[in-house]
């Protein structure tokens, strides 16, 4: 048998050590009248630029200059 300690966060159990279970392993569950101190949730804010920042390819920003006009001439031709 192993002993871990774990709380509950309001939706989901959470484990404080490496659950060493293996899957459809049985458990029991004991709560306790002891509470642990909420550390308050990290709002992380990420933006669109920031969040894709690693996919970016600076060889290719000059050719963003021109890329919907090409795009427009490729589909439609040149209408001048």
């Amino acid at each position: 048998m192993l002993a871990l300690e774990g709380y509950y966060d309001g939706e989901n159990v959470q484990a404080l050590g490496n659950i060493q279970a293996r899957k459809n392993q049985k458990l029991i569950i004991t709560v306790l009248d002891e509470f642990v101190e909420e550390l308050p949730k990290k709002k992380s804010v990420q933006t669109a630029r920031g969040m894709l920042a690693k996919y970016a390819d600076p060889k290719l920003r000059e050719l963003e200059k021109s890329a919907w006009e090409k795009a427009v001439v490729e589909k439609y031709g040149n209408a001048c």
